[in-house]
């Protein structure tokens, strides 16, 4: 990522890199751009004089800057825009938050066509791979998950998760949304878990809360723009059954869930119900960071036809559909191509497209129905 941002830093006024909390956001754009001033909007002397004079407090960086959680002092952005298109200089200021700014009526009416945005996520499986931080066992990276933190300072996950989800519900949760009851909230996050890898059902989700639907929506919008929660959407084009058009749950880091499933330890992971979910998982933001990172989007989707047949994750390239379908075991199987030859034989003629079944095996394997590939070989086939 640190390439392309450098990259367009030249080209675009200003640069956005937003992504979860304590995914390293600070640390690269610190690094990226050590001559810039460094603002932090989480102090709050000075929030408050970006938020009672915005002007002036501008004015003290006629080079630019570093603004970190701009999030925070969202007026900020109509004055950004007045001067950059003034002063017609690229790289001017690098804006950094944990929040999307694509959910942001602010950023995309005040600095649409100004703006390069990335999405920094945390560590991609490849960026720890043959290093000291490399896991033993798929296990253990889905329960120990990939922030940086964890492995910079050698935390324990057990003590990790549970400080960052009370400091996420007591800093992000009340800053985007009026939840007055945290604890409610708390026990949505752990529904929402476990319901990891399945279809999106807002109404279930009120029940089993004691909410209106209305209310699900809006906590699922706060988990969406602050990096917990991923929607996978569904693929329905080029079809002619009818298919399921509501978007999978996915959590954006297999850490954090792990610890709102209450799993303690990597062994528990290997006999949990969800650990198909849990490293299917793994696999999509593993796919997310292979596009974040070079600053693109996913074009990643989910099939599913109303009987319930599904591939896993389908990926979008200028001339085919990559489909993959994703199994936890360790040990091939024939029949772990089904999906994926159903779905083929349902695809438009014109439709070119390549077949993979990623697995928790040690061999990858071609076979007349498709590849079976690990891990490690995602970004060799993306």
């Amino acid at each position: 990522m640190a390439t392309k941002v450098l990259e367009l830093s030249s080209k675009y006024p200003i640069i956005v890199v937003t992504g979860p909390r304590q995914s390293g956001k600070s640390t690269l754009v610190k690094t990226l751009f050590s001559n810039k001033p460094y603002v932090s909007l989480e102090d709050p002397d000075v929030r408050l004089f970006a938020e009672s004079d915005p002007r002036t407090f501008l004015s003290n960086y006629p080079d630019g800057a570093i603004l970190d959680e701009v999030q925070r002092v969202p007026e900020l952005f109509s004055y950004l825009q007045t001067i950059v298109d003034a002063t017609d200089k690229t790289g001017m200021f690098i804006l950094s938050g944990s929040q999307n700014f694509l959910l942001m009526g602010k950023i995309t009416q005040s600095l649409a066509g100004r703006v390069a945005l990335f999405k920094l996520l945390p560590f991609s499986y490849s960026e720890i791979k043959n290093t000291e931080f490399e896991q033993k066992s798929i296990n253990s990276l889905i329960f120990k998950g990939l922030y940086p933190r964890l492995y910079d300072k050698n935390i324990n996950p057990t003590d990790f998760y549970p400080n960052y989800i009370q400091t996420y519900l007591e800093r992000d949760v009340k800053t985007l949304k009026n939840v007055s009851d945290l604890s409610l909230f708390t026990r949505f996050l752990k529904l929402c878990a476990a319901r990891i890898g399945t279809v999106l059902n807002y109404s279930s989700l009120a029940n089993d809360c004691g909410v209106a639907v209305n209310t699900i929506k809006s906590w699922i919008s706060v988990l969406e723009a602050s990096y917990v929660l991923y929607l996978l959407p569904p693929h329905y084009e080029n079809f002619n059954k009818r298919l399921t058009k509501s978007p999978k749950m996915y959590f954006y880091d297999t850490g954090l869930a792990c610890s709102l499933l209450n799993i303690q330890d990597a062994e528990q992971v290997e006999s949990h119900y969800l650990r198909g979910g849990l490293f299917e998982n793994l696999i999509l933001t593993e796919f997310l960071k292979f596009y974040y990172n070079q600053g693109k989007e996913a074009l990643c989707y989910f099939w599913q036809d109303q009987v319930g047949k599904e591939v896993d994750i389908l990926v979008e390239t200028p001339n085919l559909i990559k489909a993959f379908e994703v199994k936890s075991s360790m040990t091939m199987s024939k029949d772990f191509f089904k999906n994926l030859k159903y779905w083929k034989s349902l695809a438009n003629e014109k439709l070119q497209s390549t077949e993979f079944v990623i697995y928790a095996g040690t061999q990858r394997m071609k076979t007349q129905s498709g590849e079976f590939i690990r891990l490690e070989d995602l970004e060799g086939v993306l």
